[in-house]
């Protein structure tokens, strides 16, 4: 592996979260002077304290990023030679990066189709714990509860596509959302409380028998989700 890491323009660090210390660790030593390094993961902050405590003086070639491109198959079996394509990644840059290290990394992904923005660690952090990290959560979370139940088969036999959209994302790798839910922590409670609340408000409504509130709040999800669109 030194000989290939020294030798390389770019290096891709592709594994779940939790793996990316053990990573850096090994292939500092190794890395040739103008070898960029940028990864993949669906957390940040953690990542780049990662990268400051394992690169050290090396720090400046890392460039973190993170593609929006994912599915719930996993492995190389599943692999799209489109998978980026009009999809968007984000990088985080840091204040060690070049210019040019940023660039380049930026180009590399726009020669995979990709639209590319950037945002700190921390934003990224915020960011997705609501619109990523969080429905993931519930997702295992439905599914998880239904598994315990006695009569599971009766009930998945007559569930249909709302169930089936709602926890697609729950065949997701356990060991990779693991790792993501540790390392935004911080920022997927905030908004598992908030969820929380949400529900406590919707429960208040349907023990009061208040269908206004409960239209009301349909309503305004399903202005909001109609004019969403995914580019």
């Amino acid at each position: 592996m030194a000989a290939e890491i020294a030798d390389a323009d770019l290096v891709m660090l592709a594994t779940p979260v939790g793996q990316m210390a053990e990573l850096m660790a090994r292939i500092a030593p190794h890395l040739g002077p103008q070898t960029i390094i940028t990864d993949g993961g669906s957390t940040k902050s953690d990542v780049v304290r990662e990268a400051y405590a394992q690169l050290g003086s090396r720090v400046g070639q890392f460039v973190p990023a993170h593609p929006i491109a994912g599915a719930e198959l996993s492995g190389a079996s599943a692999a799209r030679s489109d998978l980026f394509q009009w999809k968007k990644v984000v990088l985080t840059p840091l204040p060690e990066n070049s210019a040019v290290s940023v660039d380049r990394v930026r180009r590399a992904w726009e020669l995979c189709g990709a639209m590319v923005s950037q945002m700190t660690p921390a934003q990224h952090d915020e960011v997705f714990a609501v619109v990523s990290h969080l429905p993931h959560l519930l997702s295992f979370a439905l599914v998880h509860d239904i598994a315990q139940r006695d009569n599971r088969d009766l009930l998945l036999s007559f569930a249909a596509s709302g169930f089936r959209d709602f926890t697609r994302i729950a065949a997701s790798s356990p060991e990779m959302w693991r790792d993501i839910c540790m390392g935004n922590r911080e920022a997927l409670l905030g908004e598992l409380q908030v969820y929380i609340a949400e529900l406590n408000r919707l429960s208040s409504a349907l023990a009061a028998g208040d269908a206004e509130q409960l239209e009301q709040t349909f309503f305004a999800a399903r202005e909001l989700r109609a004019g969403w669109t995914l580019k």
